[in-house]
């Protein structure tokens, strides 16, 4: 009985997370599960302060990387890459497509999917209005399919990665052959199906901005900052460091070379983000002691990689990302590398199915609202279903 209750609690907690009763903010609903735990008895309050210290890189670099973005926004380092590339787009549709795509690229890569779901998006939205773009929605998809698909191009690119594998984090060399050919097939894939989707909207006219962009000087060295992150990141992952401790200090490092005002910057943060994963750590802990991690574990090593891969894509849209690679580092702690590694592609891919998939989709949803685009969660789905498939499978098969 106990065991059905923890499920019953954890799946609870984990819906409450996707849809947002009565309008709370994602991280209380898993906090309330978390409690939930705890108080009835099915999990010890000393195990429920160990998931939460599991999670300590996780919360850094989520919270470096929310800084580190807000800081760019702040400082119109978007707002001057959009209205550049709107310029570069020189009238063209098609071209506005590809250069944001490349830029959502990036954006992902450096500094994760978070990023580009939540500062991004709005610089999308904008970059739309500058050319007079009669339908933004083909650029706005852009935003959220791709925060998923090129999220596994580094080990910084989505904090799911510091889930699934958590100590055992691979260093850069090793996990650039492991995952930069899949990525970059996810990448150009899903470039592909979602601009064929896109046709009938693409062929829409744009005007060329009459306004040239300036960078500021905050801007610059805001830009300068996040080029020092990226390259500390990038050699604390080729060392082997976690990544939680440098991209925090990297943050508070920007921000003193910005000279900005770091309290404005707090109050655009999603702090609901953190007690969203310490929740999660909880939840999953509860779920280990249960044996879930052990079932699931052996079912995994059961089956391909490939399928194992492909079970937890689809997963990922039941339970969301999150969650789901937290089970899955648990139950695949001792399993084969090829296996781990399609789940990592598995949990960070997948959910370009449907919006409930992964918490940047989530957050890109929000960001629409307060741009006044509504998209609903069958439009995505009709749409997930052609571009998701195709890349996740071609992903692991040339893993």
């Amino acid at each position: 009985m106990s065991q059905w209750a923890v499920w019953l609690i954890v799946a609870l907690g984990v819906a409450g997370v996707i849809f947002h009763p009565f309008g709370m903010k994602e991280g209380y609903p898993a906090l309330a599960g978390a409690a939930a735990l705890v108080a009835f008895g099915l999990l010890p309050p000393r195990a429920a302060l160990a998931g939460v210290g599991q999670g300590v890189d996780v919360y850094l670099f989520l919270t470096g990387m929310m800084l580190l973005s807000e800081l760019a926004a702040s400082q119109g380092l978007f707002g001057w890459a959009a209205a550049f590339t709107a310029r570069a787009a020189a009238g063209s549709a098609h071209r506005l497509f590809l250069l944001i795509y490349a830029m959502a690229v990036l954006i992902t890569m450096f500094l994760s999917n978070d990023a580009t779901a939540v500062v991004f998006t709005p610089a999308v939205a904008a970059m739309a209005r500058a050319v007079k773009a009669e339908n933004p929605l083909p650029y706005l998809l852009i935003c959220a399919f791709v925060a998923n698909a090129a999220s596994f191009v580094l080990p910084i690119s989505n904090p799911a990665n510091l889930v699934v594998f958590g100590a055992k984090l691979p260093h850069l060399l090793p996990w650039l052959r492991q995952f930069l050919l899949p990525a970059c097939i996810a990448i150009f894939a899903t470039f592909v199906l979602l601009r064929f989707s896109q046709r009938a909207a693409l062929r829409q006219a744009i005007e060329i901005p009459a306004e040239r962009p300036v960078l500021s000087t905050g801007a610059r060295r805001t830009g300068v900052g996040l080029i020092f992150t990226a390259l500390l990141l990038m050699g604390a992952s080729g060392f082997g460091f976690s990544l939680g401790l440098p991209t925090f200090l990297a943050s508070i490092l920007t921000l003193a070379i910005v000279r900005a005002n770091p309290w404005p910057l707090l109050k655009h943060i999603s702090w609901s983000v953190l007690p969203l994963v310490a929740g999660l750590f909880v939840m999953v802990a509860a779920l280990d002691r249960a044996g879930t991690a052990v079932a699931l574990g052996g079912l995994l090593q059961q089956v391909p990689p490939w399928a194992a891969g492909l079970g937890l894509g689809l997963a990922t849209n039941l339970v969301n990302n999150l969650p789901a690679g937290l089970l899955a580092g648990h139950a695949l702690a001792h399993a084969p590398a090829a296996t781990t590694a399609a789940a990592l592609i598995g949990v960070d891919l997948g959910p370009n199915l449907s919006v409930t998939g992964s918490l940047a989709t989530i957050l890109w949803l929000t960001a629409l609202r307060r741009e006044g685009v509504q998209v609903t969660a069958w439009q995505f789905l009709r749409l997930g279903a052609v571009v998701m498939p195709p890349a996740l499978l071609l992903a692991l098969i040339v893993k």
